[in-house]
């Protein structure tokens, strides 16, 4: 029986850009067969956007280096491809869907390949048609691409790649810019495409737990240019492979780990298997851990208080706030979450001042807000974007950490003590003349939030502050916006979609939906009810189908317990 060509096939493969001395991926050895449904898995700077770019033909086309070993692609090498050839066998869906857009609608968009290849008109329309039924976007044709949801932009993006009928599909963190429920549906879509077309299938991607939603063939692990594990998902998440490479492992996995549960006996990724007696035994002596669960919420009613707040965009259009009311003690650290056009942005522009509400009042300390503009606003209330390149101005670290200052007409010297002073909270004082482009990605957010702490500011609003940084970054930016509150006691608003980080890290949960406010609860309360999460698009943790499934006789307690127990675990090592 003649053995099948594999469609990809890197044998002793490495490569090295043209501008540095390292090579970035070293001694790969990978194959990939047809139809397989591949996880790559590895922290920022591991390798793994350069091997995607090896198969798409961005490498070498683009960005010029060296190479050794070999690249098959279909069983041919590589290099014999240019890049047009490699596009009609690997098709890409970027994380940032708005950069793949070139049409004007929906249609026009997926359309673009075969109108370049001068596909007669009837043929591009049956399949335009077929290819936007396939990832379910029939009805949404004629809308235009801005217009769309987060999902259904890269349902759009999906179906531009599939129209070419490529054989290879080649997913860069389809999960990174998308709200709970839009990213259980994407990876829903995914093991759908694949179950339907079989078409081989690689997924880059930071959220293992929610990756593993639906099963896949192999997850290979990468770390520092090399392949570290090869593996099946089961074997991986027995081993300590994870952990070593500083990737984060599923709640539920740690859960089991810190009830003494092996990971050996695990016989599923989804908790959805029979429960083994061990299992039972173990996590149930876990929930009875005498652990206090109580709400690190300050006494002190002063801070930040929404009330009834109501704003449109245009007079016609729809309400984006339709009378939400929260509020925000001196000291605490509050989730706002909810679904992708759900109305968490718009209320931090309200808060800020950036725009104004059409009724409702903000205080702050008692200070009714409106009364103040935007820069005086500022000395009292920070807003962090999600990118800080789109909040830095100036060459230098110092300059840029006192421009808010200066701006004010500060004399020099008290310029000079405040910048120092903030550096040194945010751990660059020792950068302080340093051009801001020598800081990492989260160097520079830390760099946006000593900007803020130069004014004294005593609140922080900050935008999806973990977004596409791997585990370890994740961590330590975490810790260092925890010490902030824990520490200086300034006050916390997380806006996101990382479910792990509002259970870990907040005290409280604001549900936004439609402009609602539709819960204003301890996050493991929000959680595991499934009425709210599905109102707000969000995802119910695997801690509570664990306690589910094991069959516990307080599921929701369990949940609390063990984030009380994590935190206090993980308290302990910062102390350390």
């Amino acid at each position: 029986m003649a053995v099948e060509t594999p469609v990809l096939l890197f044998e002793h493969f490495s490569f090295r850009y043209r501008a540095q001395t390292e090579p970035t991926l070293v001694d790969i050895n990978l194959k990939i067969n047809r139809g397989e449904k591949i996880l790559i898995l590895g922290p920022s700077g591991s390798g793994k956007s350069t091997l995607i770019h090896c198969i798409n033909g961005i490498i070498p086309h683009a960005f010029a280096g060296d190479s050794s070993g070999s690249l098959l692609l279909m069983g041919r090498d590589i290099r014999q491809f240019d890049m047009f050839d490699i596009s009609k066998i690997a098709g890409t869906v970027l994380q940032d869907t708005d950069g793949q857009f070139v049409g004007l609608s929906a249609a026009e968009d997926i359309a673009f390949a075969p109108e370049n290849d001068c596909v007669p008109t009837e043929t591009m329309r049956r399949r335009v048609g077929e290819t936007a039924a396939l990832v379910d976007m029939a009805a949404h044709l004629d809308k235009s691409p801005h217009d769309l949801s987060g999902g259904q932009k890269q349902r759009i993006s999906l179906a531009g790649v599939l129209v070419d009928n490529v054989d290879i599909l080649l997913f860069d963190e389809p999960l990174a810019n998308l709200d709970p429920a839009a990213g259980k549906d994407a990876i829903e879509l995914i093991d759908e495409l694949r179950q339907k077309t079989g078409k081989t299938i690689l997924i880059i991607e930071h959220r293992l737990e929610d990756a593993l939603h639906r099963p896949v063939d192999r997850i290979v692990v990468m770390d520092k240019g090399r392949i570290t594990a090869d593996t099946n998902p089961a074997e991986l998440l027995a081993s300590d492979i994870l952990r070593k490479t500083g990737i984060r492992e599923p709640l539920y996995i740690s859960a089991l780990a810190y009830a003494g549960v092996t990971a050996g006996l695990l016989d599923t990724l989804q908790c959805n298997a029979q429960p083994l007696e061990e299992w039972d035994r173990n996590l149930a002596a876990l929930q009875s851990k005498n652990t206090a669960v109580q709400s690190e919420t300050t006494a002190d009613h002063s801070g930040l208080e929404v009330r009834d707040l109501c704003f449109r965009y245009t007079k016609q259009g729809d309400q984006a706030l339709k009378g939400i009311s929260f509020s925000v003690s001196c000291g605490e650290c509050i989730g706002l979450v909810g679904k992708n056009g759900s109305g968490k942005s718009t209320a931090a522009k309200c808060i800020c001042g950036f725009v104004r509400p059409d009724s409702g009042t903000i205080c702050f300390n008692g200070q009714d807000l409106a009364e103040l503009s935007i820069m005086e606003r500022a000395e009292k209330i920070g807003y962090v974007m999600q990118n800080p390149n789109q909040m830095i101005s100036f060459p230098l670290i110092y300059d840029e950490t006192a421009f808010g200052l200066r701006t004010r007409g500060i004399a020099e010297t008290e310029v000079k003590e405040r910048v120092h002073e903030a550096l040194e909270v945010c751990g660059l004082y020792p950068f302080r003349n340093w051009p801001v482009n020598a800081l990492s990605y989260g160097q520079k957010k830390r760099l946006t939030i000593a900007s803020i702490l130069v004014m004294r500011s005593s609140f922080l609003i900050l935008d999806e502050p973990t977004a596409g940084q791997d585990y370890r970054h994740y961590t330590e930016f975490m810790e260092f916006l925890m010490g902030l509150n824990r520490d200086r006691g300034i006050s916390l608003i997380l806006i996101t979609h990382d479910m792990h980080l509002m259970l870990e890290y907040t005290t409280r949960a604001v549900v936004l939906s439609e402009g609602l406010c539709v819960a204003d609860r301890e996050p493991f309360e929000v959680l595991t009810d499934d009425a709210i999460i599905e109102k707000a698009s969000l995802k119910r943790t695997s801690l509570y189908d664990l306690a589910l499934n094991v069959g516990l006789p307080d599921p929701k307690g369990f949940v609390a317990r063990y984030i009380a127990f994590d935190r206090e675990k993980r308290g302990g090592r910062r102390e350390t």
